[in-house]
């Protein structure tokens, strides 16, 4: 399997969306990560950090239907570079203007969104250099920049508190820029980039079903990933005192299991089927998600259940983008933008809730409780759907890839 698949499309290309992705995860969560000192300095409350933190995942979650359409008129490599064009110019604005307020903190979180709409570049880029029997395991890896987010978290509070964090983000423009260069020179479109379809075309896929199902599918896995990385931070200093530095260990290491398994998600969907393993993954979740609402006493406890729930998530996803190629290769591009959008409202949604239930309830059960539902919800709905999947576009006949 591993000789067949580095032969089958092209490794440079691929190689280059996770590097794309990789850095440009680690510049889109990069608040989560500041937050405590940010919150500190601003005076902010749990309300408006936590909204701090949500802003750039929703608003990269939006801005992937805008780099969906720029990667299906400008080709994933062209798109790629206007958006980190983009970023770069947001960081550079608060380097050398300086954040001082609230809402400069949420413009910021705007522009940071753009990076999150990577995920609406590197996908395709690397997807359509594959056959539908590889998609699992080549989405799996290009997906797998989402360990940019141990990144943040690893060096951002440490770089807060030597610099100060406003020049954390003049500081993440060297290896962005670095990377953006490497993402130049490797990166290939594939020759069988689709044609570019018009505006009206982008509101077909929405006419099927299986296009919501996914939707609401990766609004939980991907949603409970990011909404954790942006918010563990956080959750680890108020709720058992780390500071913001060993806060930032504490998330790196859970994003670390959540990111790094993602191919393995892939690689073990397109081995038994995607609905097969992702069902498991919406029990694991459900079941860590509940027991660490209960704020375990023991800050060693809580950390293996959050490890947990995100190897559970990080799994979740690689299924996930096993299925979608199957049912939407034509339209990849079309529907990773809106996918991945639904999978950063599933972030916001998270990352806003726990700071309103701690500032509502001064805990963050209520917020925990919920996802979990969700991903119960998530389960349920797939069991209804995995039948009339297989026996339609999942057909022995007519792929040969598992469903």
């Amino acid at each position: 399997m591993k000789s067949s698949f580095w032969k089958a499309g092209h490794p440079p290309t691929l190689l280059a969306a996770f590097l794309y992705f990789d850095l440009s995860f680690m510049v889109w969560v990069i608040l989560g990560p500041l937050g405590v000192q940010i919150a500190k300095d601003l005076e902010l409350n749990a309300v408006q950090t936590g909204l701090m933190v949500a802003t750039p995942v929703l608003a990269g979650a939006l801005l992937r239907i805008v780099m969906g359409v720029l990667v299906d008129h400008l080709g994933p490599k062209k798109a790629g570079l206007v958006g980190q064009t983009v970023v770069l110019a947001g960081l550079a604005w608060a380097q050398f203007s300086g954040i001082r307020t609230y809402e400069e903190v949420l413009i910021l979180g705007i522009f940071l969104g753009m990076a999150g709409a990577s995920f609406a570049v590197a996908l395709p880029l690397a997807s359509r250099w594959y056959p539908a029997e590889h998609q699992g395991t080549a989405l799996g890896i290009a997906g797998a920049g989402n360990s940019g987010t141990v990144l943040a978290a690893l060096f951002a509070p440490t770089l807060a508190t030597w610099y100060g964090w406003n020049n954390v983000f003049g500081l993440a423009m060297i290896p962005l820029a670095l990377t953006l260069a490497a993402y130049m020179a490797l990166a290939k479109d594939s020759p069988d980039c689709p044609p570019p379809k018009p505006l009206s075309a982008y509101l077909e896929v929405l006419r099927d079903k299986a296009a919501w199902w996914f939707m609401f599918f990766y609004s939980v896995t991907f949603g409970g990933f990011v909404g954790l990385a942006s918010s563990l931070t956080i959750y680890f200093n108020d709720q058992y005192g780390l500071s913001p530095v060993v806060a930032g260990y504490f998330t790196a290491a859970c994003v670390f299991a959540g990111s790094m398994v993602r191919p393995i998600g892939g690689l073990i969907a397109d081995r038994v089927g995607g609905t097969k393993s992702l069902s498991l993954m919406y029990v694991l979740a459900a079941a860590f998600l509940f027991a660490v609402s209960f704020g375990p006493e023991s800050r060693w406890l809580a950390l293996a259940l959050f490890m947990g729930a995100m190897l559970a998530l990080g799994m979740g996803n690689g299924a996930v983008f096993q299925l979608v190629p199957q049912r939407f290769r034509k339209e990849i591009g079309v529907m990773t933008g809106m996918v991945g959008m639904a999978g950063g409202v599933g972030g916001f949604y998270l990352a806003s809730s726990l700071g309103y239930s701690k500032q509502m309830t001064s805990s963050y059960q209520a917020g925990f409780l919920m996802f979990a539902g969700l991903a119960v919800v998530a389960l349920l709905g797939l069991t209804a759907v995995k039948t009339r999947w297989r026996t339609t576009w999942g057909a022995a006949h007519l792929t040969m890839a598992k469903v």
